[in-house]
């Protein structure tokens, strides 16, 4: 791409053929650069078991082309024809309560299924040969949000695959009962035959098979695309292949983001706003600094996002004007190549009729169209930052097995979430200004000055002594509670909690105290001063004679007069622990202390909900500020520059108008 990306699906086969034209005629006008084609077209270019239909694509692409418009070509693998359900009705997904998924949505797709591999690699394979050195295509896009809205199937054939799956993880079943403690209940296991996937038990199941059938499902569907991706390369080299991944915490969350990364050319993204009443630009910029991180730091894509309201919401707003705009380069300014959407032309039939597009119902005549038209026009005058890399003040340690592990049943209070939790350490952050890369527990952390740990309820040894060596180094760490209690079998360390971090936060916790609902407590700081608390509290013992030393003390509840928080000195560094769930303001001021602890200085010269992000590369550095606020901002700038969406020179301090962006690029 010699352009930044910007477009979105385009689905041609809802519309008679005289409108394509149309189409790309608007494309132009709008600054389209790229359309993903083909996502959900199977049916269409396969009409019955090897009969292909290649007519239209051909026409269609050609067309494209001579419009000087990119194309994400799709593998249409999510969605497979109903004539292939007729033959295969053993490839819809089985529920685990044993119930079979009908026909006539899309994702209903059994990935243990050898027909549909077989069926998907036909192809994809096809489409390779036919379109791999067509000069339309820029990048394949294989499948369709891989796990949503079905990750899992129970079925008999998934319940073989399984034991294939462990046969090889565990070779012996000797390893296998004491991974999974099956003495515990009297699960023990004599004979492979006998193991079958986690279906719905009487009672809570056994966690740790659980947790590996997690690993098995996104493992299972990593190879479905890694299978077709490997056609790709070999029929279509110099291609780059993805998928569209969906990293924002809140919408998926059976994906092992960190392993999916490893083997996409590309990182690509979809991000939909959860308009809940929060402020939806935090989420937002969350997901896109998580999507970031899967990458590597390197410049990703966000394949799908929304002009306006969607239509799966139990309630859906329109965006607010210029709201589409500040999104879109909201991800730009995070690392995005560019801006697409779901889709270029609002469907008139189907289940999305009432999901916006570029192109709406109403046509060119209305405000979507013009912002539309608008945001092209920016996107097109932010070229050079293409390659750029976003640079990043902190980072915050995120595990998808973690996760997995947390959710499962029967954990000291089901208010504790993890997600909530990493919610609330971002927003923190965010508002304190401070750019968040995401990492792997056993990433290289030592280029940032500050790392939280908001939820890592799974952690190995392995990831203690990552996270020692961080601080020993002269990193500050910040861990929130009910972290580093098992290991990657679910299984309780050795000794007292918090098991794999006793040693990098310098104590011990002799018994966890969960609140009741709607019960708080206070906790209170050497000066005086008070926080407000809810949800867990622990009792929490520093060693000696070298150990955490407490910074703010429980003065109520449970735990009265014992540490809450605590700061432990190891090395150059400092690790710090909070054994207590704080709402936002509470935690801003531990926050705020381990930043000046770790020598970042407060960004108090920026209004809140004004975001400010800079990108750097090759060709120089690019300063974005976002004014998500009703009124002027002013942004201080570090050096002059060209302001690239007004071409006005920018010096000294920069005027945001309200809603509005601004991109500078430095002298």
């Amino acid at each position: 791409m010699s352009r930044l990306a910007y477009g979105g699906d385009y689905n041609p086969e809802q519309w008679p053929e005289e409108v394509w034209h149309e189409d790309v005629a608007l494309m132009r006008e709008a600054g389209v650069t790229m359309v993903s084609v083909g996502v959900f077209s199977w049916a269409r270019l396969e009409t019955a078991p090897g009969v292909h239909d290649f007519g239209w694509l051909d026409r269609l692409l050609d067309l494209l082309h001579a419009g000087g418009i990119r194309v994400a070509l799709a593998t249409p693998t999510v969605a497979p024809p109903a004539w292939f359900y007729a033959a295969h009705p053993e490839a819809l997904p089985v529920t685990k309560e044993g119930v079979r998924y009908g026909f006539g949505s899309r994702g209903a797709i059994c990935h243990s299924s050898a027909a549909y591999r077989q069926a998907a690699a036909g192809i994809t394979e096809q489409l390779a040969r036919r379109y791999g050195k067509h000069p339309a295509v820029a990048l394949w896009h294989v499948h369709n949000e891989y796990g949503v809205p079905v990750n899992a199937c129970y079925c008999e054939a998934s319940g073989e695959e399984f034991r294939s799956w462990l046969r090889a993880r565990y070779q012996t079943l000797d390893a296998l009962n004491t991974a999974w403690g099956t003495a515990f209940w009297g699960q023990h296991y004599g004979d492979w035959a006998h193991i079958d996937a986690p279906r719905v038990t009487p009672t809570v199941g056994n966690p740790a098979q659980q947790l590996d059938y997690a690993r098995f499902t996104d493992e299972t569907l990593r190879g479905n695309f890694i299978a077709e991706r490997d056609i790709l390369h070999r029929l279509a080299p110099g291609v780059p292949v993805t998928t569209n991944f969906m990293t924002a915490l809140s919408q998926c969350d059976s994906m092992d983001y960190w392993a999916w990364g490893r083997e996409v050319d590309l990182v690509a993204q979809d991000h939909y706003l959860i308009t809940d009443g929060r402020r939806t630009h935090v989420n937002l910029a969350m997901a896109a600094d998580l999507t970031r991180s899967v990458a590597g730091g390197a410049p990703w894509l966000v394949l799908e996002h929304s002009t306006s309201g969607v239509n799966w919401q139990p309630r859906n707003p329109a965006k607010r004007p210029g709201e589409m705009a500040r999104n879109s380069l909201g991800h730009v300014a995070r690392g995005s190549e560019g801006a697409m959407f779901f889709q270029w032309r609002q469907s008139r039939q189907g289940a999305e009729k009432f999901h916006s597009a570029m192109l709406p119902h109403a046509g060119t005549a209305n405000r979507v169209w013009r912002e539309v038209v608008a945001l092209g026009a920016d996107i097109g005058a932010l070229a050079g930052i293409a390659g750029s890399r976003t640079m990043a003040d902190a980072a915050m340690v995120w595990d998808w097995q973690s996760w997995w592990a947390q959710n499962l049943e029967w954990r000291p209070t089901e208010d504790h979430d993890a997600r909530e939790r990493a919610d609330s350490f971002y927003e923190t952050l965010y508002d304190r200004h401070l750019t968040v890369d995401f990492a792997h527990p056993e990433a290289d952390l030592s280029a940032y000055p500050l790392v939280v740990v908001p939820a890592l309820y799974l952690a190995t040894e392995a990831v203690g002594q990552n996270l020692r060596a961080y601080v020993e180094g002269g990193g500050t760490l910040v861990v929130s509670y009910f972290s580093g209690i098992v290991d990657e079998h679910d299984t309780v360390h050795p000794g007292a909690y918090p098991g794999a971090l006793r040693d990098v936060l310098g104590l011990t916790v002799e018994e966890w105290s969960p609140l009741l609902r709607g019960e708080r407590v206070r906790i209170e700081a050497a000066d005086g001063s008070v926080l407000p608390a809810d949800v867990w509290t622990e009792f929490v013992v520093p060693n000696v004679p070298r150990g955490a030393e407490p910074v703010w003390t429980y003065a109520d509840g449970r735990a009265a007069a014992g540490p809450a928080i605590t700061r432990h000195q190891l090395g150059r560094g400092a690790a710090w622990y909070i054994s207590t769930r704080l709402a936002p303001e509470a935690l801003d001021t531990v926050l705020a202390a381990a930043a000046a602890d770790a020598g970042i200085s407060p960004r108090d010269d920026l209004p809140r909900d004004v975001e400010v992000v800079r990108r750097t590369g090759e060709h120089g550095s690019y300063l974005f500020a976002i004014n998500h606020t009703a009124t002027e901002a002013k942004v201080p700038l570090g050096a002059a520059g060209t302001e690239l969406l007004t071409g006005e020179r920018a010096a000294g301090v920069l005027a945001v108008p309200p809603g509005a962006v601004r991109v500078v690029r430095a002298d």
